[in-house]
């Protein structure tokens, strides 16, 4: 496999973390952008098992279903073999809750 073969999963992965920063509120966009810098690793797992811990508990208040996306995206910035998927996920995902603010009435 060819360098630029081994970097494509994590230009797709920075990718859609670009998308998903442009749809999100201003601070929580730079909030994930700061996550995303390769010096806040010591952040970002502790901050990734967090959102899966709390997307898994989404019954609770509070808790809900989109903690566990982003938090597999944090974690796959760090783990080469979820890149790929996590990229394709996050880009479906975006894609659909596009479409639907589309077909929202203003």
């Amino acid at each position: 496999m060819s360098p630029s073969q081994q970097n494509r999963p994590q230009q797709e992965l920075r990718a859609a973390f670009k998308r998903l920063e442009r749809l999100l509120p201003t601070r929580v966009g730079s909030t994930l952008r700061w996550l995303r810098h390769p010096a806040s690793l010591w952040a970002r797992l502790p901050v990734g098992l967090l959102l899966i811990v709390g997307g898994i508990f989404s019954f609770l208040p509070v808790l809900g279903v989109w903690m566990l996306p982003l938090g597999l995206m944090l974690i796959a910035a760090d783990v080469p073999i979820l890149r790929r998927p996590m990229a394709r996920l996050t880009m479906w995902i975006i894609d659909r809750i596009e479409r639907w603010q589309a077909k929202r009435p203003s």
